[in-house]
């Protein structure tokens, strides 16, 4: 085997940062649990994982396909796979084609009712990144296309969405959307000089915490409405207790004029964020 060949896993994993399913994982599973009442059988866990990440696959492996050009003119991401040349053209697409045809798979081992809406993320996941060219509001669709992760879990565990998982789906769908505003600080400077839009080129730096405080709080009113809807008991509210609590803690973390811990609070804290939040569902389950 040709150490091309012995690399490229590595590569696509850097390609499509999979570490970052943190963000989005463990909220589908807070939509599968919360569907089901308790703790869903292990078959039905396996295949919404399949599905997340073969979709998450392909909405990466989008993303830098379509942004490649812009990406070689930023000096920040001027380094990764495609600008660089560590992968080609033809293999992200291969990457994404295998990705489909992962989370099709996946998707016809779930509940028959989405079957019928597999393609709604795809097209959502084609449409963002071509939105900076467009509009600062990117960020909301973003937040739009992470928060179908625990709704599209909850329509795969019963084959139907009450109001709780849609308000579900649009508290993680706000919350990404925050933390995105911070991530739009990295590049706008660049942003400003190509004629990108983001929420900091359009609002400034003052405006990306003024707006990221709103959604976050709105976030976790959210969560408070599903608790109340679903009459849960006290490891949830624990659970919302922690994520209001680390949320105030990441907005410590940055200020305008101080943004020296952004890598923190935009990576870890918010990591940590979805991680415990499905730990206390957990608990709230067994």
């Amino acid at each position: 085997m040709s150490a091309t060949a012995l690399r490229l896993p590595r590569l696509f994993a850097r390609l499509v940062r999979f570490e970052h399913t943190v963000f989005a994982l463990p909220f589908a599973y807070t939509g599968a649990f919360l569907a089901w009442g308790g703790v869903p059988p292990a078959r039905l866990l396996l295949w919404i994982t399949v599905a997340m990440i073969g979709a998450r696959t392909v909405a990466m492996g989008l993303n830098r396909l379509i942004d490649a050009s812009i990406d070689a003119r930023n000096p920040r991401t001027a380094s990764r796979e495609l600008p660089a040349g560590t992968l080609s053209r033809l293999q992200v697409i291969a990457l994404c084609g295998i990705a489909l045809i992962v989370y099709l798979v996946a998707v016809f081992r779930l509940d028959p009712a989405v079957r019928w809406l597999w393609p709604i993320p795809v097209v959502l996941f084609v449409v963002y990144p071509y939105l900076k060219r467009l509009t600062w509001a990117c960020h909301l669709w973003l937040g739009l296309c992470t928060g179908l992760a625990p709704t599209g879990a909850w329509i795969a565990t019963t084959g139907h969405a009450p109001w709780e998982a849609w308000v579900l789906g649009a508290a993680q769908g706000m919350w990404v959307a925050g933390f995105d505003l911070f991530y739009s600080l990295f590049d706008v400077e660049h942003d400003r000089s190509a004629g990108l839009h983001s929420w900091a080129t359009r609002f400034g730096e003052s405006g990306v915490f003024v707006f990221a405080r709103a959604l976050h709080a709105m976030a976790v009113a959210l969560l408070i409405a599903v608790g109340l809807g679903l009459g849960l008991g006290v490891w949830y509210w624990l659970g919302v207790a922690a994520v209001a609590a680390l949320l105030i803690y990441e907005h410590t973390l940055v200020r305008p004029g101080d943004l020296r811990r952004l890598n923190a609070a935009f990576f870890t804290v918010n990591g940590v964020i979805a991680l415990v939040f499905f730990g206390f569902v957990l608990l709230e389950s067994l």
